[in-house]
């Protein structure tokens, strides 16, 4: 009877929206962590002027601040390439994936106009890198990105950083066709169960394709407070509790700033933007969706900071140099 109930508990969990068995969060006083309350009080009142929906802030895995709706859930717009980046660690891990793995290799091509033989040689590591010189139209595109997209044929594989939708998209297609898995069920199994996501489930997640490609975006929606669970997976390594989620190597692999845009100073790995080591030291990165979805880890703070932004009450988003100007009073704070 007893067996029964606590089955009956578990079920009853999972209905009404939270992972079985996940762990709350602890919650930390600042003023008893060394934190500057002041500091932090300003960072908060600046963010609020930027009208995010719910921002959450995480320093040694203790929720040391949060404002405004960390429960709601929003489309985190291109945060979602730094989940599929996660999953590829895995992926490669179990040896399911192989980065140096060609196109033609892998069978991927696109509708006409279809990649040239110099565009099928770039391998999944130049995807991963946004490096992979294949200019085709894709899926959930900026204007920005399509008016700035060169021209086809105008780099080779491997040796120019552009932006590059199709790259990520095609990794999805990639992903599902090397290991047989439903992306969005798979990040469900794989990282947001083990890790205690509070409000994920695989239905947050939706496909989007568009006529000119057969390579569909993969979007997901994420509440504040399940985006820094992610960003504290990757702050300690991989690992939660006694489990290793991700591979540790992967973690500083996929987080190397592989290509710099200096107009931002910032870099990019394996659909991670980095910040700079000067500013920020070493290994601070984070994932970045339009309209301020963020999610950045501090491993020189022991800091994590998750923002979402529903652009239904908020049609201007969150720019992302606003959101970094937030994450240094937040540092500042941590002093």
């Amino acid at each position: 009877m007893v067996a029964i109930r606590f089955l009956f508990a578990l079920a009853v969990a999972a209905l009404i929206g939270g992972t079985a068995g996940a762990q709350p969060w602890q919650e930390l006083d600042p003023a008893q962590s060394g934190w500057s309350a002041e500091r932090l009080d300003v960072a908060r009142t600046y963010s609020k002027t930027l009208r995010p929906k719910g921002v959450m802030v995480v320093y040694d895995g203790k929720i040391v601040a949060t404002w405004g709706d960390v429960k709601h859930k929003v489309n985190v717009a291109s945060v979602r390439k730094s989940l599929l980046s996660a999953l590829y660690g895995i992926a490669v891990s179990e040896g399911r994936i192989d980065l140096s793995s060609t196109l033609a290799e892998l069978g991927i091509d696109d509708k006409a106009p279809a990649l040239t033989e110099t565009e099928k040689n770039a391998t999944v590591r130049d995807l991963l890198m946004s490096r992979s010189g294949v200019y085709h139209p894709a899926a959930y595109e900026t204007k920005d990105i399509k008016r700035k997209r060169p021209a086809r044929g105008s780099h080779a594989p491997g040796t120019f950083w552009f932006y590059n939708n199709w790259d990520f998209n095609a990794l999805g297609t990639i992903y599902r066709n090397q290991t047989g898995e439903d992306i969005f069920e798979s990040f469900a199994r794989r990282i947001a169960d083990p890790i205690g996501m509070e409000d994920f489930s695989s239905k947050d997640g939706r496909y989007v394709t568009e006529e000119f490609s057969e390579h569909p975006a993969y979007p997901f929606s994420l509440s504040a407070r399940d985006a820094a669970r992610f960003g504290q997976l990757f702050l300690d390594g991989g690992r939660w509790g006694d489990r290793q989620v991700l591979p540790a190597d992967w973690i500083g692999e996929s987080t190397t700033p592989y290509s710099i845009a200096k107009r931002i100073r910032q870099g990019y790995g394996y659909m991670w933007w980095t910040l700079p080591e000067d500013v920020w030291g070493q290994n601070a990165a984070y994932a970045s969706g339009y309209g301020g979805q963020i999610i950045a880890f501090v491993p020189s703070k022991r800091l994590v900071v998750a923002q979402t932004v529903d652009l239904k009450d908020n049609p201007q988003g969150v720019r992302t140099s606003h959101f970094i100007e937030m994450l240094k009073m937040i540092a500042d704070a941590a002093r």
